[in-house]
């Protein structure tokens, strides 16, 4: 074995001879799985095809440039790289890797019943590096993998995700151009022409796209988040009932914001027993979903309980949303809540409400049944048995039973998205949930019905600030309405 010092000094020579000529790295063949071939011997380093091949004993200074050495060799080779796992000593600080091919590991489930079953790329392959750090802080390769299961290509390289990546060059252009309303499409035309082809780019339109979205939902015009604070400041001093929380990045930039008039607070106290919550990118200049909590009031009608925008829909911001609203009401959780199926939701109201049942909307649900099973022969039968177990259906093991006869009659014993939904029918099925109280609500539909309303004061250009305070208009004409219903019962 070659020492530290001498043997890293080797590495780095050869290193950056390859990152010299990186973009010259090409291999004909698109097949060709050019790892084959190669054997490895401890402490010497194997080049082909202008590409350095990972051998035992290498030393990198840090794990970040084992990474990038490993994501150089798999770019050659034509694979895709992750890092499986990393094991940490006393200290905290890390001392074994693996690094992976992007295949490696098996997919978990049962075989779909759809037609157009899921992409996967996991293959079980074993291609993988392992190395742990010594004494001196120096991280030496143990054991190498090169043999792939799959067939690897060159040529594709840049497509897969731990290779695509914006420049700062190519982010700006996109920000401007978004900014002077330039077609998303067009100014990755323009970028792919100035860099010479799509060969030459390191990323997807897919890739831009989502980056602009970000941008968008992160971006406020000049003032905008100050003016906001502001307005919502003015509107505390007027009523101390009134509450706000605005959520911020690690840049000091809007993300979320969370507010409800002393009017909202009042009616939970009432009607806060079951609360449905929907986001829906009600239109606005940054495109921010719209997430309204929505109960019902004694005439049967929608009253907003709360609402906010936020800049994503993951689990960390529901946390957050879910919490402020919790606070905002007085540490008082609502006995039961309707959402539609969303997995991050669903972990958020776990650990925000505990204690709260959880139903899904079951419009949602059904309709997603032409989607699941608009090719199937017999998909008029299943549509109806679905909809009799759901409907008329008195007790559970009732609907069991019925449930079972439909699997085995249709053969729909390897679907899915049935399985998942009968090991959920606590969530959804009404003979489940008759026990508990839901103000005659099986659906999100207030919330929907919300939105619509909302959305008859804004546009798309309308910035923050305004729809806050369109926010406040719309609100007192729901008011207004209430208040003429209140008449009409009264007289």
């Amino acid at each position: 074995m070659l020492g530290a010092q001498g043997y890293g000094t080797g590495i780095v020579g050869i290193m950056d001879k390859v990152q010299n000529e990186h973009v010259d790295v090409t291999i004909e063949s698109d097949n060709e799985n050019i790892t084959d071939s190669i054997n490895i011997v401890e402490g010497v380093t194997s080049v082909r095809d202008g590409v350095i091949v990972p051998a035992v004993g290498m030393e990198f200074k840090d794990v970040t440039e084992m990474f990038d050495f490993y994501k150089k060799y798999a770019y050659g080779v034509g694979f895709p790289v992750k890092k499986r796992n990393s094991k940490k000593g006393d200290d905290g600080a890390m001392r074994y890797v693996t690094l992976t091919c992007g295949r490696e590991g098996r997919r978990i489930g049962k075989t779909s019943g759809s037609l157009r079953p899921q992409p996967t790329i996991q293959m079980d392959c074993k291609a993988r590096i392992s190395a742990s750090l010594d004494i001196y802080g120096v991280w030496r390769i143990n054991t190498v993998h090169l043999k792939h299961n799959h067939k690897t290509s060159p040529s594709k390289s840049r497509l897969y995700r731990c290779n695509r990546e914006l420049s700062v060059h190519v982010k700006r252009k996109l920000e401007v151009n978004d900014l002077a309303g330039i077609p998303l499409h067009k100014s990755y035309n323009f970028a792919v022409v100035e860099a010479g082809g799509y060969e030459q780019m390191s990323c997807m339109e897919k890739d831009c796209r989502n980056y602009i979205e970000q941008v968008r939902q992160l971006r406020l015009g000049e003032g905008d988040a100050a003016a906001i604070q502001s307005y919502f400041s003015k509107m505390q001093a007027q009523c101390s009932g009134f509450y706000f929380s605005m959520d911020l990045d690690d840049e000091s930039r809007l993300k979320n914001i969370f507010w409800a008039d002393n009017r909202c607070r009042q009616a939970y106290k009432e009607f806060g027993d079951v609360v449905t919550f929907d986001t829906t990118y009600l239109t606005n200049k940054y495109d921010m979903p719209f997430a309204p909590f929505v109960g019902v009031n004694h005439h049967g009608q929608s009253t907003l309980l709360g609402c906010g925008l936020v800049s994503n829909e993951d689990t960390d911001t529901f946390v957050w949303l879910f919490s402020t609203w919790f606070q905002c009401m007085h540490g008082i959780a609502p006995q039961g809540i309707i959402t539609d199926q969303d997995r991050a939701m669903q972990n958020a109201i776990q650990l925000v409400f505990p204690n709260t049942k959880h139903r899904w909307c079951l419009w949602h649900i059904l309709k997603k049944l032409p989607q699941k099973f608009g090719y199937h022969e017999d998909k008029s039968g299943i549509f109806g048995t679905i909809h009799r177990l759901v409907y008329d259906t008195h007790f559970v093991q009732e609907f069991e039973e019925g449930w079972a006869a439909m699997i085995d009659t249709y053969h729909l014993h390897n679907n899915d998205w049935l399985s998942g939904l009968f090991e959920n029918r606590g969530r959804w099925v009404p003979c489940y949930l008759k026990t508990s109280f839901w103000a005659g609500m099986l659906t999100t539909q207030r919330s929907e019905s919300m939105n619509a309303f909302f959305d008859g004061y804004v546009h798309s250009k309308t910035t923050l600030k305004q729809f806050v305070e369109q926010y406040e208009r719309a609100l007192r004409n729901k008011v207004e309405k209430e208040f003429q219903v209140d008449f009409k019962s009264f007289s």
